[in-house]
């Protein structure tokens, strides 16, 4: 039975925290961990406390929109709303959604769960169109989301043989900047670090380099194509273990490396200068999302930029004028990419340092 009298206030209490994080667990809002948000709402349930229409559900549904993530997968983690490019863009779908005055409310799907928590999300009917984040989903996946939350636009993926609204970085385009940049600054001698957690976004940049390279007659040797988590932003044993590995065998070290993202172009600078590599000095590394991290590592790395806030823009406005003026068919937008070089790249020095690790105090 609904506790009339209690409070929010009281649940923070019972549950020991802040009413800040009981207001996060009833709005859906990311900023408190799923535990937190799951032990939230059992007290709430136990005590009896109803919030108001959800803490008036942040506003009625119909200006409502959902922003729904597919978590634990090991590109999009719990905490996905602190990795500093989905961060980023949340800020800007949150802004352009306050403009066009909507409200942005937060739901997420547990992968090991996906059909379970798409029927609850559908069920619940909290918002009048969701915005996906589809970086980490598949094709299969996108297309149950669409059958059940048919008001969708997906960000960051595309898939051309669904008839589903997509917005998507030009990776392709992206990464075939960063090759023609490398080559026409002097290198021939380039390594590639990848992701080892495979999704659309890294193929497709995978594909634009390997383009740059191939029609100047260059190509990536087998031994200088590394792989390594994706999401960390600090040294890698991993990477440290295949470098070493790489140069133990006799191979020169590339005078550049091509980093399949931001998070592994900053922790291969880190894990490299542990290792007395400097950076440019040694070898050159340009990485790919143009995160804010990117700015004040040392050096500050040269990177492709993805311009969020248009993303983000796109997305809400595209969902809002399909919700008022009804279905017009669906479209496919891609968004160019801009190269921004900084001081984690230059021309290569012309002394190698094949098979072996330089001195830490390095050359200049």
């Amino acid at each position: 039975m609904e506790n009339q009298g209690m409070k929010m206030e009281d649940i923070a209490k019972l549950a020991n925290v802040s009413k800040a994080a009981v207001s996060l667990a009833f709005s859906g809002k990311p900023g408190i961990g799923p535990d937190t948000r799951e032990r939230i709402l059992q007290v709430a349930y136990e005590a009896g406390y109803s919030p108001k229409s959800r803490e008036v559900a942040v506003t009625k549904a119909d200006k409502s929109l959902l922003f729904l993530v597919c978590t634990n997968s090991g590109i999009i983690l719990e905490e996905y709303y602190q990795q500093p490019f989905f961060k980023e863009l949340i800020h800007f779908i949150e802004e352009r959604c306050r403009q066009k005055g909507y409200a942005l409310i937060f739901s997420t799907l547990d992968v090991e769960f996906f059909q379970r928590d798409i029927q609850v999300v559908a069920d619940e009917k909290r918002s009048v169109g969701t915005i996906v984040l589809g970086t980490n989903l598949t094709r299969e996946q996108i297309r149950d989301i669409h059958a059940k939350l048919p008001n969708l636009i997906v960000l960051d993926t595309c898939f051309e043989t669904l008839p589903v609204q997509f917005i998507q970085i030009n990776n392709v385009m992206g990464a075939y900047q960063a090759g023609v940049y490398l080559c026409n600054i002097g290198h021939t001698s380039i390594g590639y670090i990848a992701s080892n957690l495979r999704i659309h976004n890294f193929e497709e940049r995978k594909r634009g380099f390997m383009a740059a390279l191939s029609e100047r007659g260059l190509r990536v040797s087998e031994a200088a194509y590394l792989s390594v988590a994706p999401t960390i932003l600090t040294s890698q044993d991993e990477l440290k273990r295949q470098l070493t590995t790489y140069l133990e065998n006799g191979n020169s070290m590339p005078t550049a490396w091509f980093c399949e993202c931001d998070y592994i172009a900053i922790s291969a600078m880190k894990t490299m200068n542990e290792l007395g590599i400097r950076v440019p000095q040694h070898t050159s590394v340009i990485g790919f999302d143009n995160i804010n991290e990117s700015l004040v590592v040392t050096p500050e790395l040269t990177t492709i930029h993805v311009d969020k806030e248009r993303m983000a823009s796109l997305a809400v406005d595209l969902l809002t004028d399909t919700l008022s003026q009804g279905s017009q068919g669906t479209s496919k937008i891609i968004v160019d990419t801009i190269l921004v070089e900084r001081n984690s790249c230059a021309a290569p020095a012309g002394s190698g340092l094949a098979g072996q690790m330089p001195d830490s105090s390095g050359l200049d």
